[in-house]
């Protein structure tokens, strides 16, 4: 099996290889296809356009717990976390492997969902735990909301790229669309543009970087 390294060069087309970039896409809604997934799938759709892989994982039936501040990461430094009886390690295997990552969320009381709370709470531990293990990754925020309490979400996401050294591309407006009802976020032609832009931008992002 070759080493990341090497795979990181057969990633941007060194040794003979063909560039291939891929992105994961966490969907932190109770609904699996609810407005958070229709606005990731915004994304999503540009982004393969520009032949990026993308692949959309549902957070919701992964019964995610909160960290339980054992530190274990820090003594193994497995890039995993120790407590193993969810889904966590999935998501943390598939965001390193991928060049970019999506974080989203619906709006909670002003904040991420209970799901996304827990992902960016142990996996930014094991990757704080393993050197910054996500570092020149590209990072983006998606925020699907009713009314107000969008801005708290966008930031608490991005708080987590930052800390974690990841590259964030912008948009034309902050990446989050209104609904409330399921693809109610669909009427919101602003946000789906905000989304689309947003597609693009990390596009272009993740090609500057592999050149």
């Amino acid at each position: 099996m070759p080493r990341r390294e090497e795979m990181a060069r057969i990633a941007v087309g060194i040794d003979g290889g063909s560039p291939k970039m891929k992105v994961v896409a966490f969907n932190g809604s109770a609904r699996k296809d609810g407005n958070t997934a229709c606005l990731l799938r915004a994304v999503a759709d540009v982004l393969t356009a520009e032949g990026i892989d993308t692949e959309v994982v549902n957070l919701a039936g992964l019964d995610l717990r909160g960290c339980l501040a054992c530190y274990q990461c820090f003594e193994k430094k497995n890039q995993r976390c120790s407590n193993a009886k969810d889904g966590l390690n999935s998501c943390i295997e598939k965001m390193l492997e991928a060049d970019g990552i999506i974080i989203g969320s619906p709006t909670y009381f002003s904040n991420v969902s209970t799901e996304v709370k827990a992902l960016i709470d142990r996996a930014g531990l094991v990757a704080k735990a393993n050197g910054d293990m996500f570092r020149r990754k590209v990072g983006a925020a998606v925020v699907a909301v009713r009314r107000a309490g969008s801005l708290p979400t966008f930031d608490a996401i991005n708080h987590f790229f930052f800390i974690s050294q990841m590259i964030v591309p912008g948009s034309n407006y902050w990446n989050m669309a209104i609904g409330r009802e399921k693809g109610e976020v669909m009427k919101d032609e602003e946000g789906l543009g905000t989304m689309r832009l947003l597609g693009e931008n990390m596009a272009w992002l993740m090609k500057q970087i592999a050149t």
